[in-house]
């Protein structure tokens, strides 16, 4: 006789796992190769909104700290409001910035298994250093992965994750900090004492950070086209379509290194 079972218990128990452990998927193109499924759309979507904001944030960041044109015809800054757009397109994409890197914090938990990283164990360490120690040139083989190797890990978290953190609570300060009494002066009131105790301090660390963006994605982009390059796994291509081209005993999760 069949034990009665309860479908809704069924069905929850089933969503706990795959929040747990979802596998990223993949789609079988002969004996040797599989397509797999290794960045999700909330992802990709985020990648790019990001790419946007960061240079759109570089470009009018660097325009209100030392402006580099004028108004084509020489009148009172009133009229023209070439800073004052600048300002204005600098703090909404700054905003953007912010709700973008809290959905993308949201699909840390919420994504697959190449979504996120736990930089809390010892062995994400020990990768991350024998990574560091091929592009050294100190080892010859390197660990195979599909997503982001360690070392590539520990980047974003320094500063996408830590980086970007910075960026905005010293960009909110000096947006609000004309305005002290105000519910969100006082909100950020606390940054300048974190950061050197004076709006000069705020403002050097701005830019300090600011320009280690700049530097972080220089080197990104290049290691992008690099990995593509040498494996031919379709890098590039995987932020557009969120699939990468693997063998499929790697795709099974047998890493080897070469």
């Amino acid at each position: 006789m069949s034990i009665p079972t309860n479908p809704k218990i069924e069905q929850k128990q089933t969503q706990v796992v795959w929040k747990r452990s979802r596998k990223a998927k993949n789609i079988e193109l002969n004996d040797e190769m599989v397509k797999v499924y290794v960045w999700e759309l909330p992802v990709r979507i985020f990648h790019w909104i990001n790419a946007f904001s960061i240079i759109v944030l570089m470009i009018t960041g660097v325009f209100i700290g030392r402006p580099f044109v004028s108004a084509s015809i020489q009148e009172e800054a009133y009229y023209s409001f070439l800073m004052g757009w600048a300002r204005y397109i600098h703090f909404f994409v700054a905003f953007l910035f912010t709700i973008n890197l809290a959905v993308r914090w949201y699909w840390v938990y919420k994504g697959n298994e190449h979504a996120t990283s736990n930089p809390f164990r010892f062995s994400f360490w020990k990768e991350a250093f024998e990574t560091i120690k091929y592009y050294l040139f100190m080892k010859n083989n390197k660990k195979h992965y599909i997503g982001h190797n360690p070392l590539a890990q520990l980047s974003y978290w320094i500063f996408i994750g830590l980086g970007s953190i910075i960026m905005m609570f010293t960009g909110y300060y000096l947006l609000f900090e004309p305005q002290p009494e105000s519910i969100y002066g006082k909100m950020f009131m606390w940054v300048a004492h974190l950061f050197g105790g004076d709006s000069y301090s705020v403002r050097s660390w701005h830019h300090l950070v600011a320009w280690g963006f700049i530097i972080f994605t220089v080197v990104h982009v290049y290691m992008a086209f690099r990995e593509d390059y040498l494996q031919r796994n379709g890098t590039m291509s995987s932020i557009f379509t969120g699939y990468k081209i693997e063998r499929k005993k790697e795709a099974l999760g047998e890493h080897d290194e070469k």
